[in-house]
């Protein structure tokens, strides 16, 4: 799989994000923002790559940059006119640097480094399927008034969300996009509280909604399923519940079908078509591709930051909240330096020095996004999660399969939830910790449905337990500090201002 948070991390950084909106974006009207289509041809004189080009979102310097577009080899493949995206495809080597040049063009360049034909994520490690003997145990364990295969949800007792859902499961009218690879809307466990009016394909920029566009192209892009069960399984009596069981779920599919990868574009298309279309909550488990990073003194991974923020901004000031995975890299967010060794993704990775307070992991680095970092059962920081005080917003399970082990009849330290083809199975990663942190947001919408995005990301700190800091974090007890935990008792680098609490959310 490409970048789900297996790859890195979704987070939030609060400072440095907040001077985003006015280096790199802003956002224009509220009106729709529905994208209008075009065609056509490219020149041959170098690879057909394809590119996001910002500017003001008035008609006349849209038309104008359209022409100039064209004049410069470029096709229009879609136009977010309200928020002044266009995305293009070009073969023109020099398209980025003509089409910067041109009066109205706030800043373009490609959104990948290789040509259009032929994971983001994060996940951390491979999929753990429960075989038939093993939820046959499970089922054995399991307590009246429970799911089946509740006895291994570990998670959900440790945020309260087993009790929350017999006060309330949450609203009908709260909807939660998983934009992602995808999800089986087929799926026992997720039919009853599937949105497919809310669902599409955005993969390319254009959004698809015809019926099953938003589903997994096979059953190894599980990412999505598993997220979405996480957040809105039903209490049914079938398999596992989610952490807000009476909320709606949809699926928005970003990844490239050739390499699992989630490009700028598609992100685009998929905010705004959530916005557009009434969803409450977007999950985040993933970072744009192709760079783990995107430095601003660039002009290429600018314009990626400045279109994924204009369309996050708009959905925002719709009403919708975005959560978003810190990563899975245990990298410090609020450090001076970073190594990145696998950007671009999409070619041969160039190791590089970042500061991540000019460089910034999108979405999870843009302004108002919550994100969230990965604990285990032991209520500890995972091994693996992306950390930084003043970036992480709140922690959620994430699975911890190495150092926190539950009691559970799998004694399995990942997440238990839907896969496709009704299938269940165990993932790890801060793309299992945001899903959590979504769900006790929908939770908090269904008590309080007038909250903004603001006011909702307030309740959710408010609601959340800290642990602190802990005394020691030498998880391999080798002598070395693994992770560094800045901050006290009431916001620190490793949990924000806390764990989730599902059950204090409807209380």
């Amino acid at each position: 799989m490409a970048h789900l948070r297996s790859r890195r991390r979704l987070a939030l950084a609060v400072p440095v994000a907040l001077s985003l909106t006015a280096s790199l974006g802003f956002l224009p009207g509220v009106a729709s923002a529905a994208p209008s289509a075009a065609s056509a041809a490219t020149s041959a004189d170098g690879p057909n790559l394809a590119y996001v080009v910002n500017t003001k979102s008035d008609r006349g310097t849209i038309a104008s940059v359209k022409k100039a577009i064209a004049k410069a080899d470029g096709t229009v493949v879609t136009t977010y006119d309200k928020i002044g995206v266009i995305v293009v495809h070009s073969a023109n080597p020099d398209f980025g640097k003509e089409i910067r040049a041109v009066r109205g063009v706030q800043s373009a360049g490609a959104t990948r480094t290789t040509p259009l034909t032929a994971a983001g994520t994060t996940d951390e490690g491979a999929a753990d399927y429960l075989s038939a003997a093993e939820a046959a145990k499970v089922e054995a364990a399991a307590v009246p008034e429970s799911e089946p295969l509740e006895a291994d949800q570990w998670d959900l007792r440790a945020i309260g969300a087993d009790k929350a859902a017999k006060i309330n499961p949450g609203s009908k009218k709260v909807t939660v996009a998983v934009i992602d690879t995808g999800v089986d809307d087929t799926h026992p466990d997720l039919a009853p509280n599937f949105s497919a009016s809310q669902s599409a394909n955005c993969v390319g920029g254009v959004a698809d909604t015809s019926e099953g566009a938003w589903r997994p192209y096979t059953a190894d892009d599980y990412h999505g399923t598993h997220v979405a069960g996480e957040i809105a399984a039903a209490r049914n009596d079938i398999g596992v519940a989610g952490v807000a069981p009476g909320v709606k779920v949809s699926g928005i599919k970003v990844s490239d079908p050739d390499n699992g990868l989630f490009y700028p574009e598609s992100v685009v298309c998929a905010f705004v078509f959530a916005a557009d279309h009434g969803v409450e909550i977007t999950n985040n488990s993933y970072y744009v591709d192709p760079w783990l990073y995107n430095c601003v003194d660039d002009p290429d991974q600018k314009a990626i930051v400045d279109a994924v923020n204009r369309a996050q901004l708009y959905a925002t000031k719709k009403g919708t909240l975005h959560v978003a995975s810190a990563g899975n890299s245990n990298h410090d967010l609020d450090s001076d330096a970073i190594v990145d060794d696998t950007s671009p993704d999409d070619s041969t990775p160039v190791t590089r020095t970042i500061d991540p307070h000019e460089c910034f992991d999108v979405p999870t680095q843009l302004p108002g996004i919550v994100t969230v970092s990965a604990t285990g059962v032991n209520s500890l920081k995972s091994y693996y999660s992306t950390y930084g005080k003043g970036v992480v917003d709140v922690a959620a399970p994430g699975g911890d399969r190495l150092y926190q082990i539950p009691d559970t009849p799998s004694k399995n330290g990942r997440i238990l939830s839907t896969m496709p083809n009704n299938q269940y199975g165990f993932l790890q990663g801060t793309s299992m910790a945001s899903p959590h942190a979504s769900g006790v947001a929908a939770l908090l919408k269904s008590k309080y449905p007038w909250a903004t995005p603001a006011q909702l990301q307030a309740l959710l700190k408010a609601q959340a337990d800290n642990p602190g800091c802990p005394d020691s974090y030498d998880q391999d007890g080798n002598g070395t500090q693994d992770a560094t935990c800045e901050g006290g008792t009431r916001v620190n680098g490793f949990y924000g201002y806390g764990i989730v609490n599902a059950l204090k959310a409807v209380k």
